[in-house]
C-alpha cells in the first residue's frame, strides 16, 4: 500500500460514481454521518464533469467539500482521464482550482464496486443457487451497464485490496450449436467478440440483431429498453431469446472470473441494466452458465453467486473508503492530487 493510501482525508468529502450514462454524487460531512445524496446526473446534460458537480451538487448545498473521492468508468492514467463511454475528461488539478477542493482521489468505477462488496449486508444482495461463502476469501464483481465492468477483491494483511482491470474486454466465445449459429452475425471490434460486445446495453442490442439475422428476421428494436420490453411479449421471440442468452452468457463470464480469482468469497453481479432485466431472467440459467466449467463444475457448485440489489452500491463502497482509508489496500500513487 502506498503512503498516500494511509492519508486521512479531510471532511467534508465529495464522493461520486461516474459512469458512461449516469453520475451519482453524495457528500460525507464527517466519518459518522450518512451520505447526503443528490439527484442523479445524466452525463449528456453537461459538457464537463466540473460543470455537473457545480450545478448538481455545490449549487444545492451550503457544505463545501474539502476532498473528493471519485470513481470513474475508465482506466486512471495521468492528469487527464478520459471516460470510456462518455465524452467527459477529468482534469483533477484544474478541478481542485475550479471547485475549491484540497485533494482528489480517482479510482476505477468497479474498484468502488469491489470496495462495496467487502461488507455488503445480506439485505443488499440476493443469492443465485447454492454455494457457501468463505469469510476472508477472494471475491469478484462484474456489472453490465453502458459498458461491462469487472474487478476483484482480495484479502491480505488485514485489508481488503481491490483489483481493477478491463476484464469486460476479454474474449467471449460460442459454447453450443445455437451459439455457433449466432456468432457469425455478431458485430465485432476488429474481428473480436469481447464480453462488452454482448454483455452491456449496446451488447444486448448486438445480440438481439444477431439472433434476428440468424433466423432470417428483420430487427425491429434498436434500444435495450425496447428489447427488454419486447421480452415480456409472447409475440417477440427474438427479444425473449436475447434476454435469456444474455443471462446465460453473463453466468459463464461470472464463472470465468470465479476461477481467475478463486472467488470462494462469492461473485457479485451489479449494474443498472441487470436490475431491469432481473424480473425477466431465469436464475437457474444464470447459475447453470456459472457452473458450466468442466473439469471444475464441482468446484463451481461450492462458490456462491450473488446479485447486488443495492442500487447505489458504488457510493457505499466509496463512503467506506473515505471514512477509513487505512482499512483498504487501495493504491493511490498517480491517482491522488493535492492543492
Amino acid at each position: 500500500m502506498s503512503r498516500e493510501a494511509q492519508t486521512v482525508l479531510k471532511f467534508p468529502i465529495l464522493i461520486g460514481d461516474i459512469g458512461g450514462t449516469n453520475a451519482r454524487f453524495a457528500i460525507l460531512k464527517d466519518a459518522f454521518a450518512e451520505p447526503k445524496m443528490f439527484e442523479n446526473v445524466k452525463t449528456a446534460d453537461f459538457e464537463t464533469i466540473d460543470e455537473a458537480i457545480q450545478t448538481a451538487v455545490l449549487d444545492r448545498t451550503s457544505v463545501q467539500p474539502k476532498s473528493a473521492v471519485l470513481a470513474l468508468a475508465g482506466p486512471i492514467d495521468g492528469d487527464e482521464i478520459d471516460l470510456t463511454n462518455c465524452p467527459w475528461v477529468l482534469r483533477p488539478r484544474q478541478m481542485i482550482q475550479t471547485l475549491g477542493l484540497e485533494e482528489i482521489i480517482a479510482i476505477n468505477d468497479f474498484e468502488a464496486q469491489a470496495l462495496a462488496i467487502s461488507a455488503l449486508p445480506d439485505d443488499a444482495r440476493m443469492a443465485v443457487g447454492g454455494g457457501v461463502q468463505r469469510e476472508g476469501a477472494s471475491r469478484a464483481v462484474l456489472g453490465p451497464g453502458t459498458g461491462l465492468g469487472v474487478a476483484g477483491l482480495v484479502r491480505a494483511r488485514n485489508m481488503w485490496i481491490p483489483v481493477a482491470g478491463e476484464g469486460g474486454h476479454v474474449d467471449i466465445g460460442p459454447r453450443t450449436a445455437r451459439d455457433l449459429a449466432i456468432w457469425p452475425h455478431l458485430k465485432t471490434i476488429e474481428g473480436r467478440v469481447s464480453g462488452e460486445q454482448i454483455l452491456c446495453g449496446r451488447g444486448l442490442v448486438n445480440l438481439y440483431r444477431a439472433i434476428c439475422r440468424t433466423d432470417g428476421l428483420e430487427p425491429v428494436h434498436d434500444e435495450p429498453a425496447k428489447i427488454t420490453q419486447g421480452a415480456t411479449s409472447e409475440d417477440d421471440a427474438p427479444s425473449r431469446e436475447a434476454v435469456t442468452l444474455f443471462s446465460t452468457y453473463l453466468g459463464r463470464l461470472a464463472g470465468d472470473l470465479a476461477l481467475v480469482f478463486m472467488a470462494r468469497g462469492g461473485v457479485y453481479i451489479a449494474g443498472g441494466i441487470f436490475q431491469r432485466l432481473l424480473p425477466m431472467l431465469k436464475p437457474e440459467m444464470l447459475r447453470e452458465g456459472f457452473e458450466d466449467k468442466a473439469p471444475h463444475s464441482e468446484l463451481m457448485k461450492e462458490i456462491p453467486l450473488y446479485i447486488v440489489t443495492e442500487p447505489l452500491a458504488a457510493l457505499t463502497g466509496l463512503a467506506a473508503f473515505a471514512r477509513s482509508p487505512r482499512f483498504f489496500g487501495l493504491e493511490t500513487t498517480g491517482r491522488h492530487w493535492t492543492a
